[in-house]
């Protein structure tokens, strides 16, 4: 143990390894829905669904556990959100002849992130990055993780008018989730040490009395190997670097290069590892990264990132790359415990009703596409039912770790307008638009511009003036 604490600077960071143990924990616990959800999006393009399990395991294992042990920083890496339905667009869409394409244009951007993180090219982005900025990035993550466990829990929806969120329909999955929420916060405001983890399994035992969460059979499976031999290595590089592709490529590199940053930007800062508004060894966390993205295309699956769930563990404690060791032994062991983490992250599929009144309904159908349109009558209603899966056992981790995340709003400098309205624009646009980097697009572009025109362009790095050209 005391080689341990050694090693992971357990003293100098105020932890031990009884809290790194339990906050790498409750990180793998918030983010391994990807284990079921990845397959289930990249199958859209033809993959197969074990094989694609098996490698974002064993690539967010590998990444996650290179950030422990070579950045220590408590946060893990696995393929990203949104990055895997742009993969499976690109070839349902026709944009790439084949998933072997698309896993060909990964395996370039992350190449290119691997050498430039030897340059130092990110780790200067991020350090350009003003403070402003860097306090509204973490705060806009914080309501954008929020958000997430609020639509997981099904407590809100997309308004069916367009006109932004609503309140969902109450049932038992919003419940549970209100039950966890109730019981995880009480759990905080008592100090108790480890609330969010027994807060998380406290939860998913209220979710199997209300038949929720389906106890498994036998928490063991047999891993897909053979399904793994048809993803593996079977990238082609070739026709990824056709001149058509080029647009692919940069998207991918694009994308996950302001991902990672954001998450870096605000897990650090909501850990408090910043110094003087720098990330020491940025440069070790963005090669985790990069390699991460780079195994996971040689394995068989899309981008690998940093995940704004680790901010779970961090408000559990962490504050080492302990965390993301155990949250990397967690990945692998999942390929054989795979029933138990989807009982827990998986989900379940529930109706979700919505009611209109005085509505016109418009049928389009037909040979020569007839439209017919019906509709109700005042005081009349149309209900549609739609499925849609919810997580709520995971939901209430997620809503706390957006109210942990906010405190940093009050060191924005609201006095002054030009780092004020970039930062606020940072912070709304990212739960508005489900996106870490249009956020940070309209914080640089606003700080860019704001900068410019009152004169006070000494205080602009060119790094954010050239990036907020690119953002437009």
């Amino acid at each position: 143990m005391s080689a341990i604490a050694r090693f992971f600077k357990l003293q100098e960071t105020g932890t031990t390894v009884a809290t790194e143990v339990r906050a790498g924990v409750v990180t793998f616990m918030t983010m391994a829905y990807i284990i079921v959800v990845q397959p289930l999006v990249l199958s859209a393009a033809g993959m197969p669904l074990g094989g694609v399990m098996l490698a974002t395991c064993l690539s967010s294992a590998f990444a996650t556990l290179v950030m422990g042990l070579y950045a220590n920083y408590p946060i893990a890496l696995a393929p990203a959100m949104g990055h895997n339905f742009y993969f499976a667009f690109l070839v349902t869409s026709g944009l790439v002849p084949n998933w072997r394409v698309a896993l060909g244009a990964v395996f370039i951007s992350g190449s290119l992130f691997v050498v430039l993180s030897f340059f130092g090219f990110r780790e200067r982005i991020i350090n350009a990055v003003p403070d402003s900025l860097k306090y509204a990035i973490a705060v806009g993550i914080g309501l954008l993780i929020a958000l997430v466990g609020l639509r997981n829990a099904g407590l809100v929806v997309e308004n069916p008018d367009a006109t932004g969120w609503t309140l969902g329909h109450f049932g038992r999955p919003a419940v549970l989730a209100v039950i966890g929420l109730a019981i995880t916060g009480a759990l905080l405001a008592f100090r108790v040490k480890g609330a969010i983890l027994i807060g998380l399994i406290a939860t998913a035992v209220v979710g199997m009395v209300m038949g929720l969460v389906e106890p498994v059979a036998s928490p063991v499976s047999k891993p897909p190997w053979s399904e793994l031999k048809e993803t593996a290595l079977a990238l082609d590089i070739a026709g990824a670097l056709k001149f058509g592709f080029f647009g692919v490529i940069f998207t991918f590199f694009f994308l996950d290069l302001f991902d990672t940053i954001g998450t870096l930007i605000g897990v650090s800062q909501q850990a408090g590892l910043m110094v003087d508004g720098k990330l020491p060894r940025a440069s070790r966390a963005l090669f985790a990264d990069a390699s991460g993205t780079v195994v996971g295309s040689l394995l068989g699956t899309s981008t690998v990132t940093s995940y704004i769930e680790s901010a779970a563990g961090v408000g559990e404690g962490g504050r080492t790359g302990l965390a993301s060791v155990v949250t990397a032994l967690l990945f692998v062991l999942a390929i054989f415990f795979y029933p138990c983490v989807k009982m827990i992250a998986g989900g379940t599929l529930t109706d979700q009703t919505m009611v209109f009144e005085r509505v016109e309904v418009q049928v389009v159908g037909g040979e020569g596409g007839d439209a017919r349109k019906v509709e109700i009558p005042e005081g009349g209603k149309l209900v549609v039912g739609r499925k849609r899966p919810l997580s709520p056992v995971t939901a209430p981790t997620l809503i706390l770790i957006g109210c942990l995340i906010m405190t940093a709003v009050a060191r924005i400098p609201w006095g002054d307008w030009t780092e004020a309205l970039p930062a606020f624009l940072a912070i709304l646009m990212m739960p508005l638009t489900m996106n870490i980097t249009e956020g940070i697009a309209f914080g640089f572009i606003g700080y860019s511009f704001l900068k410019v025109v009152s004169g006070r362009t000494r205080e602009l790095s060119p790094w954010v003036a050239v990036f907020a050209v690119l953002f437009i």
